[in-house]
């Protein structure tokens, strides 16, 4: 997005305040994920003695992609613990088969994840939850209050000057998050690419079930949730740290707003 090759993106709403930090404006127009979704678990095959986070020090833990919802979500669990993001090593081993295949190896000492990942991981007893974001209660304990997760997002001169697509891209997202929460498991399948399935459909569906309440069921940024997200930042990123950071500008619910009019 930011070199021009995409107009928007589905991304973690808290890259509109770390974009906002380096004067590139983007806005948030409609909320996908209202918890993240994500755990962070110590692997029991090179932690078997796992106690506390402190132990995580000099070890390696595998997230989605550096920079990631899920590399934010592990530093500031860190950053709680007294850790800097520099005590550990991130290493990226995507949301799939590899991430799983790097926990059985050994390749990394921890792993901040999704599901299904997480559940085939967890059924197998092959990690220890460390923090847990898949339910709006647990996102509440980790963060301290609501956290606003996956958004479509766009830089500001993009919204401003595309109303309509912006609010075509709005109404289709809201339309989408009032059918799965409504949708069945066998709607559900249906409509999931087989490889994200990673081989278990009946624990794709079980995962599924469990984190429906961690979606969005209608778009609106949640009250407090900006904030939360720029606490969260400011606990371990010295780039946000001392900066003023307008988070009215981070996010609009304007768009949500008709959609919800429109689609009851």
């Amino acid at each position: 997005m930011v070199g021009g090759s995409a107009d928007v993106v589905s991304g973690a709403y808290e890259h509109t305040i770390l974009m906002q930090v380096k004067n590139q404006p983007i806005t948030a127009f409609v909320l996908q994920g209202r918890a993240p979704q994500i755990v962070l678990a110590v692997n029991n095959k090179t932690m078997p003695n796992y106690k506390t986070v402190a132990d995580l020090k000099g070890k390696k833990i595998g997230v989605t992609a550096p920079g990631s919802s899920t590399s934010i979500m592990a530093s500031y669990v860190l950053a709680k613990a007294g850790l800097k993001p520099t005590d550990v090593s991130f290493i990226g081993v995507g949301a799939a088969a590899g991430a799983i295949s790097a926990i059985r190896a050994g390749q990394i000492d921890a792993i901040a994840n999704l599901d299904p990942v997480i559940s085939m991981l967890e059924q197998n007893n092959e990690i220890k939850t460390v923090a847990d974001t898949r339910t709006l209660k647990d996102t509440n304990d980790v963060f301290g209050g609501p956290m606003p997760a996956a958004t479509l997002y766009a830089p500001a001169a993009f919204v401003q000057k595309y109303p309509n697509t912006t609010q075509a891209l709005t109404n289709a997202m809201v339309r989408a998050l009032k059918w799965i929460q409504k949708a069945g498991p066998g709607d559900i399948i249906k409509a999931v690419p087989e490889s994200y399935l990673l081989g278990d459909r009946s624990l794709y569906i079980d995962a599924f079930m469990k984190v429906r309440q961690a979606m969005s069921p209608d778009g609106y940024f949640p009250p407090g949730g900006p904030d939360t997200a720029l606490r969260t930042l400011k606990a371990f990123d010295a780039s946000v740290a001392d900066k003023q950071v307008d988070l009215s500008k981070t996010f609009t619910n304007a768009f949500a707003q008709k959609a919800n009019a429109k689609y009851k």
